[in-house]
């Protein structure tokens, strides 16, 4: 019977997802740690971590171990043995009496390898294991750059099938409880290295072929079964002590810590991070204070773009960003990152402070700049903003060139986080605004201005994301609530939480600008004594207005300065590029991102041209393309092996990466690059449709992706680029990673020929 309704169930599960019936939810949660490390020898690390059997005062909820199996090689270099633990899990009554046990059991499996200097830990329930998977590996080995100290990682994953109806609430107990075990891993390591230390042992002399000095293995448990472990008394929480030489935050010594620590040069901090792995310590210096889960996604989004984005990839704090204005939701932020990645490539944004130079009337008009920061060592920019002639502005240079000079003022942003956070020595992500509204009046709520900004924040918004720690809005008008009626639905919610608004004067009391700003730093014409070098602003001169045509020649030229091209791609319509070869031996180059879909790239040859490039309406398929062209170019008469021949083997591409590759030419003639819908196979064990594939034949969005592609053909001679291969490779793009502080390894050269 329950054979037959597991039958039922796996035939209706695909039609129950697609018309909305509700099924058992399937919960997949896992966690990668950062790397931390212990500034301890690998063997006094491994007699520490010893102490914690079989049970561990530290961890209450640890209550007893037993050992199940054990093995030591001949030479006694390897050290295998495996134990079932009890946990005693902080738990409601009622879900306890419920699920009908007092203690969840797990097997833990150690492998240590006295030779190698690594222990490979291998845990997973035992308790629920039918509807419960919990895995979790550790592992401790010697630090890359330096033999004396122990690095530690550590990569878990949860999945709930079902639990009574209550699996939410068995997925915050499990997170809650792993979090905490987390949390205090490092310092119970810690606490047993400083016993050891006390107890005059700092040092365990390494394993050699002739040790004879390792104590005798325990037997080898010949039980086949796991005993019952005893219901041990829960023991009481236990604060671990620091120790002696700890100091308060607020203290002296720890300010002089401080600036020892500033002195420290990025790549001391993170020499030998194995593998470019992030260090538990260099987030906390340079990152902040991340919760595990916080750090995990980190990591785990980093990853990613490392995979699909080899090379350079987006800084750390860049990555994190995104990462905090979805609330740490990977899926979120990686699709809104990804599409910030791909708009910077097209728009050339990640040269803008090297190639943008401000005109002459933005430098005279616009009334805004940098000044000295915050008391929190924040970056602080001023925007006289009621003395800015917004009109005038937007009539002199138009809505494009005022939009790049905001993007610029974010990249210098960006720049002055970065040195002001080696220079106070803690993380700085984000920089204060300050907005001065005297002057604000209607003639700021021109319609083309107004357009024009909003805009402007909805480009900042989906590309600067947490960036703006902090605005002070000054001197507020009685107009400003009209104009914050209009702004407002454009700004983020997390955004206008940061938002601080002053009517008047109110500004010079207290909870005022002091609060915020060293009274030192203060703009004279708020009041303060320090000279501050923003315009003044005043009207642009009506002589310097450009008409309409002007301003739009001007813009467009702004805007297409890309080498990129987009193209759609839908089922059953290619995209197709053709490139004519004179030269037998010259080289087709091509750079190209998946912004929306999977695709398969393809590279054909043939001795005959294809018919002229037809656009195809896709009329079957009722669809159009806007913000892309659709190419077709090989005739659907012609006959692969026969008209046309395949010179690459075909690339499948995922949405989000970036691809760049080349192709030594071996005859002239027409060569044809083709973008296809990658179309998903079939699970080959049942004829079953997938769950996504159901839902992907009701979705007509499903069936169009979309390139953003620059292709180049070089002459043999000429070709200088990276690839040794000669085949496609996905590689990044971001001078956003360049020097990223958590690499020196993430230097990858272009592939295009700028």
């Amino acid at each position: 019977m329950e054979s037959e309704s597991k039958l039922w169930y796996s035939l209706l599960h695909p039609v129950l997802m697609v018309v909305g019936v509700t099924v058992i939810p399937i919960m997949v949660q896992k966690y990668q740690s950062p790397v931390r490390v212990y500034k301890h020898p690998f063997e006094l690390v491994m007699a520490a971590y010893e102490r914690r059997f079989p049970t561990c005062h530290l961890i209450p909820m640890f209550v007893a171990s037993d050992v199940v199996n054990e093995e030591t090689s001949e030479d006694e270099s390897t050290h295998r043995i495996e134990r079932r633990c009890a946990l005693d899990v902080d738990a409601p009554r009622l879900l306890k009496r419920i699920a009908g046990v007092d203690y969840v059991y797990f097997i833990q499996k150690n492998t240590l390898n006295r030779k190698e200097r690594t222990l490979h830990i291998e845990s997973h329930n035992e308790t629920f294991s039918n509807r419960v998977i919990i895995h979790e590996t550790c592992c401790y080995s010697v630090h890359p750059e330096n033999e004396d100290w122990t690095c530690f990682e550590q990569t878990a994953s949860l999945d709930i099938k079902s639990f009574f109806g209550f699996e939410s609430t068995v997925e915050k107990i499990a997170m809650k409880q792993y979090a905490s075990s987390i949390n205090k891993g490092k310092e119970i390591i810690e606490y047993y290295l400083r016993e050891l230390e006390e107890e005059g042992i700092t040092r365990v002399p390494r394993w050699t072929p002739s040790s004879l000095s390792l104590p005798p293995p325990r037997p080898t448990s010949l039980s086949t079964s796991p005993p019952d472990l005893p219901k041990l008394v829960v023991t009481p929480a236990v604060s671990i002590p620091l120790p002696a030489n700890a100091r308060d935050d607020n203290s002296e010594d720890a300010k002089q810590d401080s600036s020892v620590l500033q002195a420290d040069s990025l790549t001391e901090i993170l020499a030998g991070t194995p593998e470019d792995k992030l260090d538990a310590d260099y987030i906390k210096r340079y990152l902040g204070d991340l919760t595990p889960m916080q750090e995990s996604c980190l990591i785990r989004l980093r990853k990613w773009l490392q995979e699909t984005h080899k090379g350079k990839i987006p800084k750390d704090e860049h990555i994190l960003r995104f990462l905090r204005a979805r609330d740490f939701n990977m899926d979120k932020a990686r699709e809104i990152l990804c599409q910030s990645l791909t708009w910077r490539k097209q728009h050339q944004v990640d040269y803008l402070l090297e190639t943008w130079s401000s005109p002459q009337v933005l430098q005279d008009y616009y009334t805004g700049g940098w000044h000295h920061h915050d008391r929190d060592g924040r970056p602080l920019y001023i925007l006289r903003l009621g003395q800015m002639d917004t009109k005038g502005l937007v009539r002199a240079l138009g809505e494009e060139s005022l939009l790049r000079h905001v993007l610029s003022i974010n990249e210098e942003g960006l720049r002055r986080c970065e040195e002001n956070t080696k220079v106070f020595g803690r993380p700085i992500s984000c920089w204060t605004c300050l907005v001065d509204l005297e002057g604000l009046n209607m003639r700021h709520l021109w319609r083309p201005g107004v357009k024009a900004l909003l805009r402007i924040i909805e480009v900042v918004e989906a590309n600067y994301p947490e960036t703006l720690g902090r605005l002070l809005i000054l001197r507020a008008p009685r107009v400003f609530p009209v104009l914050w009626t209009l702004v407002s639905p454009f700004i983020d919610e997390n955004t206008r939480k940061k938002f601080l608004i002053y009517a008047g004067n109110d500004y010079q009391g207290p909870g005022g600008l002091v609060d915020y700003i060293d009274k030192e730093i203060i703009p004279d014409f708020l009041g303060g004594e320090c000279m501050c070098e923003v315009p003044e602003g005043g009207l642009v001169p009506k002589s310097m207005y450009r008409t309409a045509e002007e301003l739009e020649n001007e813009d467009v030229r702004l805007w297409t300065e890309t080498i990129y091209q987009s193209a759609s791609i839908f089922k059953g319509a290619p995209h197709e590029l053709l490139i004519e070869i004179i030269d037998a031996s010259s080289v087709i180059t091509w750079d190209f991102d998946v912004c929306k879909g999977d695709v398969v790239f393809n590279i054909y040859h043939s001795k005959r041209a294809p018919q002229p490039p037809r656009k195809d309406p896709l009329g079957a398929h009722g669809i159009t393309s806007p913000g892309g062209n659709n190419v077709q170019l090989i005739d659907k008469s012609w006959t692969l092996g026969q008209d046309y021949s395949m010179v690459e083997s075909p690339l499948t591409c995922k949405e989000g990466e970036s691809v760049q590759g080349s192709h030594i030419t071996r005859w002239p003639g027409f060569y044809i690059l083709q973008w296809k819908f990658h179309n998903m196979p079939a699970c080959s064990a049942t004829n079953l449709p997938r769950v996504d594939d159901v839902l992907a034949t009701l979705q007509v969005s499903s069936h169009k992706c979309k390139v953003m592609y620059y292709t180049e053909v070089l002459g043999s001679e000429d070709f200088r680029g990276s690839m040794t291969s000669l085949e496609s490779s996905h590689s990044g793009f971001s001078q956003l990673s360049a020097a990223t502080t958590s690499s020196s390894q993430s230097q990858s050269s272009s592939m295009i020929s700028r």
